[in-house]
């Protein structure tokens, strides 16, 4: 694939190892499926294990973590850099949000690891465990967040074989996407 630039028409080409990881399901689905069933088993068992845990379904361990994050020791080395960022978990803390976001938390992490286990909008289930990994690392919880933020962003760039070993090979032809239709709304 080229883009030709108007102003200089210059043709820029991707790299050769670009189609083929991204573009071709017969050379790259096998390495998406196992990204991608390695991402969802992990966001699977980490949303049921706050789902059975009475502490995140009444919002008290997300209480703790919040609480702990917005603490500021003036050492230079605290769990959240951005004090914007500061701001909206003590907003989230003084509203009392932990009580709704907890289980909030629990059923976005499972939903995740069923859309990425069974490749079912891969790409939008890698988008949402991205998202949740990067404001988990805002908050000063580095573990493996940064791995999984870069994993799902790669999901992300394979969107479109990603899911060949999934729903999405059948559902992505039914319904299209926002650009391109499906053959379900389609004109006859």
């Amino acid at each position: 694939m080229t883009v030709a630039n108007e102003y200089k028409k210059t043709i820029l080409a991707n790299p050769p190892w670009i189609d083929p990881l991204f573009e071709n399901p017969k050379w790259s689905s096998w390495l998406w499926l196992v990204v991608r069933l390695y991402l969802g088993y992990e966001w699977l068992m980490a949303g049921y294990e706050k789902l059975i845990n009475p502490a995140w379904m009444s919002g008290a361990a997300l209480k703790g973590f919040w609480t702990s994050a917005v603490k500021v020791s003036g050492s230079g080395h605290d769990p959240i850099s951005y004090d914007w960022y500061r701001a909206f978990i003590q907003s989230m803390l003084n509203a009392n949000a932990q009580t709704w976001f907890g289980p909030l938390v629990a059923a976005g992490e499972l939903l995740i690891g069923i859309s990425l286990i069974l490749g079912l909008f891969t790409w939008l289930g890698a988008l949402m465990g991205g998202f949740m990994n990067w404001n988990f690392t805002m908050a000063g919880s580095g573990s493996v967040n940064g791995m999984y933020l870069v994993l799902s962003f790669l999901l992300i760039l394979a969107w479109k074989v990603a899911g060949y070993w999934g729903l999405d090979r059948w559902v992505l032809k039914w319904i299209g996407t926002p650009w391109q239709a499906g053959s379900l709304f389609r004109k006859k």
